[in-house]
C-alpha cells in the first residue's frame, strides 16, 4: 500500500497554525527541493541526458538552471522542461545546479556533474619478465577511465584461464602467477573494457628459466608490496602483497593501530592480497603485510595507508530566525568530511560577501544592523572534492511603525591621539521608549575596514572612544533601540585623532663601500607605527670600546671620531632614508642607532646596532650584498639578497655566503653556509615581538667580503583579544601517529579558505604535565605534516598547531595527546627455570628483563628436543606480558629439551635468553624419594655456545657471600659442640661405669656388637660419659636440655610437684589410673658407623611379648625433640617407624639384629632411644 502523501496545501495550513502558536513567526510555506539533479555520465556527445529538479513550496515557483555558476539560456542543446528538469540533447560537460524562486526567496540545489565517458592511454603497461621455474611472475597495467574499466588478461592473444589456484587476476589490473611452469611462457597483455571503449596494452613476454637443483634456504622477501590508496566511500580497495622465499612464506595482514580488520567486508584474494569492499571511514588506517617463513620467526613486512574520503555532512544546521530591524542575526553551521569541507553562505541563491555589516568567520554568518532587504532565505554550502551539501534557514525581518526617530545633532571632538568624544541628542519622536543606544564606528580610510559596535544605556547622550589609532580618520553613527525595533541610523560624522610620537624607530641596514665608511639606510615607518607625519630623524654612532685601539684611523677622520664611547649625533630631515658615515677607522666595530620624530616630539631611539668596517686588503674581496629582511609571521623572517650588477659582472668571484643572526642582547648563532647561487633563506623558530640582528657576507678563496648588517622585528602573534580583523581558523584534523620510541608524525589539513601557495605553521610540543615552560618546543614548517624527533620513550605528549597567514596567527588547534612507543626490550628475560612436574609436563618460569618493566606485551617461549633443535624445528608458545610462567606439555620421555624465552612489545622483540636444558627421564618404576628435576639458566648453556656458562658479577658476589656465611655457621656449630662436650666430661666422670653396672644388673647379656665396638674404642667409659650423664646415685639426666626427664634403674621418674611438659606415652589414660607396670630391660649397646645407642623395652607384667608390647616411649635426641616440638610430623613418623622395627627385633630374641641400612646423610645418628 502506498503511504499517504502530504500536499502543499496541508503543509501551508500546518505552518500557519504553527505561526499562531509561535508569536512573531510568519505564515509562509517552506521552499525546498523534492528532487535534485544527480551526477550523470554519457557515453557519447550525441547522447542526451535528463537532469531532474523539482521544488515544493508556496506557489508560484520558478526554476532556472546554472552551469558552472553562470545562468543557462534555453537552446537546442539545453532545453528546460515545464516540470523544472533540464534536457541536455548534446553532452555539454560541467557542474549543473537548479535555482528555485518564490515570493519568500530562492534556494540553490546541489551540484550535479555531467561527464563524458573517456578512456585515455594506459598509464602503466606490463613489462617482460624472466622467472625461474617454480617462482612468481607478476604483470601490471593501469588505465584511468570514466566510468572505471574492467581489466582482463590474455596469453598469446587468448583469454587467460584464471580458474587455477596459482593464477590471480586482481581488479586493480595486476596478474600474479605462482609456481611458474614451462607452459606459462608466452606473451601477456591486458585488455581494459568500458561501456563505450576497449583498449589493449602492449605485450610482455614471460620467459621461464630452468629450476636450480639446489634449493637453498632464504628468508622471505616481498617483491610487490601494498601501496597507499585514497578511496571514496563505498568503493573497493585492494592491497597487493607478493612474497618469495624458501620455504614458501605465509602472508598475514594486520593494522598498525592493532584494531581488528573488518572481517565482514574483507577477504583475501589469491595468495595474500587483501580486498576491502564498501570502504567506510573506520577502514582508514595503516595496513601491514607480513611474510613469515613457516615454523620460524623469520619474517619481513610492508605497510600502506588507506585514506577514505567522505563527502560533507552537517553536524550543525542553521535555524530560521525572526529579528527586528536594526537587530543582529547569527546563523551557525558546522560540517565535517574528508577532506575538510569549505563552508560558504548563499542569500537567495547568490554568494554572500563580507562587508562592514555582514561578517563570516568560523563558518558562522553574522548580520548586524538588519535592514528590510536582509529578509531572505540563507543557505549554508559545504563542499569538498567528494561533493557538496546545503542547509537552508529563513531570516524574517519584523518592521514596526511605532519606532523612534534617529538620534540627531551627532558631533565628535578629538581628545587625544587615541580618544574621541562622541555626543548626540535624543530622538525627536518616541524618545521616552528608547532603552539603549548603539555606537558604530570604523576607519574612514582604506577598504574592507571592520565596523565596531558599542551598546550603552539610555541614561547618557555621550561616549568616549579611547582605543583608536593616532592620526587616523574615523566615521561614527548612532542607533536608538526600543523593545520592538530600532531607529534609523543617524547622520555619519567623521573625526581625526591627534598625532603622537612614533611608536618605534625604523629598522637599520648597515653596509660598507670601503674600509673607511658605513652606509646607514632605513625603510619608512608604516602609518600605524609613525602615528603622524615624521619630520626629522636623529642618527647617532660611536666606536665600540673593544675596538678603540684595534686599528689606525683614516687620515681624514676627526679626533673626536677616534675616541671610543663618545657618540656623535646627526639631525636628518624626515624624508631621508639613508646616510653615509665617512672618515671611520678600518677593521673597527661601530655602534649605530636612530630615532624618529613627529610634530609632537621624539620617539624612543632604537637599540645600538653593530657593524665592523672592512679590513684593508691587497686582494679584491666581494662587496657587501644588498640585504632585505621581511617578517613572514610572528616566528619567521625571510631574508633575500642580491649583488650589484657591476659587482656580479666585474667583481671577484663568490664561493658562497655566510648568514649570522641573533636576538638583541643574545649571543650570535653559528654561521649558516649557503651556496653562491642562493639568494634567499627563511629563518624560523623565532620569538614574537623580538628584535633580531642579521649579518650577511660573501666569501671566496682569498678572504671574506664586506658584511651587511640589518635589524628586523618580528610582529606579535595576533590573538582573538587584540585583532583588528578575524583571525584565520586553526588548521583542521590534527592527528598524531607514533613512528618509534622517540618520534611522532603529526599531520593536519590545509585551510580551505586560502588560495596562497605558501602557508606557515608553528607546532607546539611538550610532555603532558610539564611545569617548566622553557622546555616547550616550537617547530616551524610550511608543510602539512612534520616528524617530531628526539622524544622520550613511553611518554605522553601534547601537540597543537597554529596557522600563520600574512601578519595574522590563528588560535592554537585543539590539543592532541599521543604517547611515544616504548623501547624494544634490550635484554632477555632473567632467571629462566624449568621444572619437570609430571612425566610429560614441565613448568618454565622467568622474570621480566631489566629496564623494561610493564612495557613487555608478550613473551615468546621456544622449546625443542635436541634432534628438533638441530633441524631448526622449534615449538612456539606465547604468553601475555603479565604472565611469567608456562606449561610445556606432551614432552617425550628420554629426550633432552632446550628452552629459551624472549620478550617483545609493539616496537619489536628482544634477544632470546640462553637455552636451558631439561632432561625427561625414561619411564620406569616410581621412586618414593624421587624429587622433580629442575634446571635453570645457570645449569645449561646455549648449545650454540661453547658449553660454559659465564657468571655475571652480581651472581658471583651472591655465591661468595653465601659460601662465606655457610662456613661461618659451620665453624660456630663446631666450637659450640666442642665446648659442650668438655662441660659434660667435667660434670659426670663416672656416669659410664655406673651405667654399665645398671645395664649388667638388669640381666641382659652383652651383645657381640657391643663387644666389638669396645675393641675399637680406646676408652669406652669415656665415650659413655658423654652419652649417659649421671645426676645422683643410679639416676640419669637428659643432657640434651630438651626436657627435664630423670631416669633411674626402673625407668623414668616424674618430678614431684611439677607438671609434665611433654607426654611420651600414647596410653596416658592407663598411666593416670595407677596401673603398675613391670620393667623388662633389654639393652643392646652398639656402634653403627661410630654412633652408640642404648635401647630399653618397657613391657607390662604379662611378659615381653610382641602382642603385649603396645606401650612404647621414645626419647629422641635434641634434633628429634626439636622436630617433635615444632610439629615436623613427617620426620617424626619416619624415625618412630624405624625405632619400632628395631624394637620388634629385640623382642623377638635378637635385640642386636636390627637391620642395617646405609646411613641417611640427611638424618643425624640416633643417640638415645627408649
Amino acid at each position: 500500500m502506498e503511504p499517504p502523501r502530504r500536499t502543499p496545501g496541508f503543509s501551508s495550513l500546518a505552518l500557519c497554525l504553527l505561526a499562531f502558536l509561535l508569536p512573531g513567526s510568519p505564515c509562509f510555506s517552506d521552499l525546498f527541493f523534492s528532487r535534485e539533479p544527480q551526477d550523470t555520465t554519457v557515453l557519447s556527445r550525441r547522447e542526451g541526458a535528463l537532469l531532474e529538479c523539482q521544488a515544493r513550496g508556496e506557489p508560484p515557483i520558478s526554476v532556472s538552471w546554472l552551469r558552472n555558476g553562470a545562468k543557462v539560456l534555453p537552446s537546442e542543446r539545453l532545453r528546460p522542461l515545464p516540470n523544472g528538469s533540464l534536457l541536455v540533447t548534446e553532452a555539454h560537460e560541467g557542474a549543473y545546479q537548479c535555482l528555485a524562486l518564490n515570493q519568500h526567496g530562492a534556494i540553490l540545489s546541489r551540484k550535479a556533474l555531467l561527464t563524458l565517458a573517456t578512456m585515455p592511454a594506459f598509464e602503466l603497461q606490463p613489462l617482460p619478465a624472466k622467472v625461474p621455474e617454480g617462482g612468481v611472475a607478476r604483470f601490471a597495467c593501469k588505465v584511468s577511465s570514466v566510468p572505471p574499466a574492467v581489466v582482463t588478461w590474455e596469453r598469446n592473444r587468448t583469454a587467460l584461464p584464471i580458474a587455477l589456484d596459482r593464477i590471480t587476476a586482481l581488479p586493480s589490473g595486476v596478474l600474479q602467477i605462482y609456481g611458474v611452469q614451462p607452459q606459462d611462457a608466452g606473451s601477456y597483455r591486458c585488455v581494459a573494457t568500458a561501456p563505450a571503449h576497449r583498449r589493449k596494452s602492449a605485450e610482455a613476454t614471460l620467459t621461464v628459466l630452468p629450476a636450480s637443483n639446489a634449493k637453498l634456504l632464504h628468508k622471505p622477501s616481498i617483491i610487490a608490496g601494498p601501496e597507499n590508496v585514497t578511496a571514496s566511500l563505498h568503493q573497493t580497495v585492494i592491497f597487493e602483497c607478493v612474497a618469495t622465499g624458501n620455504p614458501k612464506p605465509i602472508i598475514s595482514w594486520s593494522r598498525l593501530d592493532h584494531k581488528p580488520i573488518d572481517v565482514f567486508n574483507t577477504r583475501v584474494l589469491g595468495n595474500g592480497n587483501l580486498m576491502i569492499s564498501d570502504v567506510k571511514a573506520p577502514h582508514t588506517g595503516v595496513y601491514i603485510c607480513r611474510a613469515t617463513t613457516p615454523g620460524t620467526r623469520n619474517f619481513t613486512t610492508a605497510a600502506a595507508t588507506l585514506t577514505v574520503l567522505a563527502p560533507p555532512s552537517f553536524v550543525e544546521w542553521p535555524e530560521s530566525l525572526t529579528r527586528p530591524r536594526a537587530g543582529t542575526a547569527r546563523f551557525g553551521c558546522q560540517a565535517e568530511g574528508i577532506p575538510a569541507p569549505k563552508v560558504s553562505w548563499l542569500k537567495n541563491g547568490r554568494k554572500v560577501h563580507s562587508n562592514g555589516r555582514i561578517k563570516m568567520y568560523n563558518s558562522k554568518l553574522v548580520i548586524n544592523q538588519i535592514i528590510p532587504e536582509d529578509d531572505a532565505i540563507y543557505q549554508c554550502l559545504a563542499e569538498n572534492s567528494q561533493g557538496s551539501v546545503l542547509a537552508r534557514a529563513r531570516l524574517t525581518v519584523v518592521l514596526s511603525e511605532d519606532r523612534p526617530s534617529a538620534p540627531c545633532n551627532v558631533h565628535a571632538e578629538t581628545v587625544s591621539s587615541s580618544a574621541i568624544l562622541l555626543a548626540w541628542e535624543r530622538p525627536q519622536y518616541n524618545a521616552d521608549k528608547v532603552i539603549a543606544y548603539s555606537v558604530h564606528y570604523m576607519k574612514a580610510e582604506g577598504l574592507n575596514n571592520e565596523e565596531y559596535q558599542v551598546v550603552i544605556g539610555n541614561d547618557t547622550t555621550h561616549f568616549l572612544l579611547d582605543d583608536l589609532e593616532p592620526a587616523s580618520n574615523y566615521s561614527f553613527y548612532i542607533v536608538a533601540y526600543m523593545p520592538l525595533g530600532a531607529s534609523q541610523m543617524s547622520d555619519h560624522v567623521t573625526q581625526r585623532t591627534l598625532e603622537d610620537v612614533p611608536l618605534r624607530a625604523p629598522e637599520l641596514s648597515l653596509t660598507s663601500r670601503s674600509p673607511w665608511d658605513i652606509l646607514v639606510s632605513w625603510a619608512p615607518l608604516p602609518a600605524r607605527l609613525r602615528r603622524g607625519e615624521v619630520v626629522s630623524f636623529r642618527l647617532s654612532f660611536r666606536l665600540a670600546p673593544s675596538s678603540s685601539s684595534s686599528s689606525s684611523p683614516s687620515p681624514s677622520s676627526s679626533p673626536s671620531s677616534r675616541e671610543a664611547g663618545e657618540a656623535q649625533t646627526l639631525e636628518l630631515p624626515g624624508e631621508a632614508q639613508e646616510h653615509l658615515l665617512e672618515g671611520l677607522r678600518p677593521d673597527a666595530l661601530y655602534l649605530v642607532r636612530i630615532a624618529a620624530a613627529t610634530r609632537v616630539g621624539w620617539g624612543e631611539a632604537s637599540l645600538w646596532t653593530s657593524h665592523r668596517t672592512p679590513r684593508p686588503s691587497a686582494h679584491t674581496v666581494p662587496k657587501s650584498p644588498e640585504l632585505l629582511l621581511q617578517p613572514l609571521n610572528c616566528t619567521t623572517i625571510w631574508a633575500q639578497w642580491q649583488r650589484e650588477e657591476e659587482e656580479e659582472e666585474e667583481g671577484p668571484s663568490v664561493q658562497g655566503y655566510k648568514l649570522f643572526y641573533k636576538e638583541e642582547g643574545q649571543q650570535e648563532s653559528r654561521p649558516l653556509l649557503m651556496e653562491a647561487s642562493r639568494r634567499e633563506h627563511t629563518i624560523s623558530g623565532l620569538g614574537p615581538r623580538r628584535k633580531y640582528h642579521v649579518r650577511l657576507l660573501a666569501f671566496n678563496g682569498a678572504e671574506e667580503g664586506y658584511q651587511a648588517d640589518q635589524t628586523v622585528s618580528t610582529p606579535g602573534c595576533v590573538s582573538v583579544r587584540d585583532r583588528l580583523e578575524p583571525p584565520p581558523p586553526p588548521p583542521p584534523r590534527l592527528s598524531a601517529q607514533a613512528n618509534s620510541s622517540s618520534a611522532v608524525l603529526l599531520r593536519w589539513g590545509r585551510p580551505a579558505f586560502s588560495s596562497s601557495p605558501t602557508l606557515n605553521y608553528t607546532l607546539r610540543c611538550h610532555p603532558v604535565g610539564l611545569q617548566n615552560a622553557s622546555l616547550v618546543r616550537y617547530l616551524q614548517t610550511s608543510e602539512t605534516q612534520i616528524l617530531v624527533q628526539g622524544l622520550e620513550p613511553s611518554t605522553k605528549y601534547e601537540f597543537a598547531v597554529r596557522l600563520h597567514l600574512d601578519q595574522l596567527a590563528s588560535p592554537w588547534s585543539p590539543v592532541v595527546y599521543h604517547s611515544t612507543l616504548p623501547e624494544a626490550p634490550s635484554g632477555p628475560p632473567l632467571g629462566v627455570k624449568v621444572t619437570l612436574i609430571e612425566e610429560d609436563t614441565a613448568l618454565v618460569s622467568w622474570k621480566p628483563p631489566l629496564g623494561i618493566g610493564a612495557a613487555v606485551s608478550r613473551y615468546t617461549i621456544l622449546y625443542a628436543s635436541r634432534k628438533a633443535w638441530a633441524a631448526g624445528q622449534w615449538q612456539v608458545l606465547h604468553r601475555e606480558g603479565t604472565i611469567t610462567m608456562a606449561l610445556l606439555e606432551n614432552l617425550l620421555a628420554g629426550n633432552v629439551y632446550l628452552v629459551k624465552i624472549a620478550a617483545s612489545n609493539e616496537v619489536g622483540e628482544g634477544p632470546f635468553s640462553s637455552a636451558v636444558e631439561l632432561a625427561v627421564r625414561p619411564k620406569g618404576p616410581p621412586e618414593s624419594n624421587q624429587r622433580p628435576k629442575r634446571l635453570d639458566a645457570g645449569d645449561a648453556g646455549d648449545p650454540a655456545d661453547s658449553g660454559s656458562y659465564q657468571l655475571d658479577q652480581r651472581s658471583m658476589t651472591g655465591i661468595v657471600a653465601g659460601v662465606s656465611i655457610a662456613l661461618a655457621c659451620i665453624c660456630a656449630c663446631v666450637l659450640i659442640l666442642i665446648h659442650r662436650g668438655k662441660a659434660r666430661k667435667t660434670s659426670a666422670p663416672k656416669s659410664a661405669p655406673e651405667a654399665s653396672d645398671h645395664l649388667s644388673s638388669a640381666g641382659t647379656p652383652p651383645s657381640p656388637g657391643a663387644h666389638e665396638a669396645g675393641k675399637g674404642a680406646q676408652d669406652p667409659a669415656e665415650n659413655m660419659e658423654s652419652l649417659l650423664p649421671r645426676t645422683a646415685g643410679s639416676t640419669f639426666l637428659d643432657a640434651k636440655g630438651g626436657t627435664d626427664l630423670v631416669i633411674d634403674s626402673l625407668g623414668p621418674v616424674a618430678k614431684s610437684g611439677s607438671r609434665k611438659k611433654w607426654l611420651f606415652f600414647p596410653d596416658s589414660k592407663e598411666a593416670k589410673a595407677g596401673k603398675t607396670q613391670r620393667l623388662a630391660k633389654a639393652v643392646c649397646l652398639f656402634q653403627p658407623n661410630g654412633a652408640a645407642a642404648a635401647t630399653a623395652v618397657l613391657a607390662p607384667e604379662g611378659g615381653p611379648t610382641a602382642q603385649q608390647g603396645d606401650t612404647f616411649a621414645t626419647v629422641a635426641d635434641t634434633e628429634h625433640s626439636a622436630h617433635s616440638e615444632t610439629g615436623d610430623s613427617g620426620r617424626f613418623s619416619q624415625e618412630s617407624s624405624e625405632d619400632l622395627h628395631r624394637l620388634s627385633a629385640i623382642l623377638s630374641g635378637d635385640p642386636c639384629a636390627a637391620p642395617k641400612e646405609p646411613p641417611d646423610p640427611f638424618r643425624p645418628p640416633d643417640r638415645l632411644t627408649m
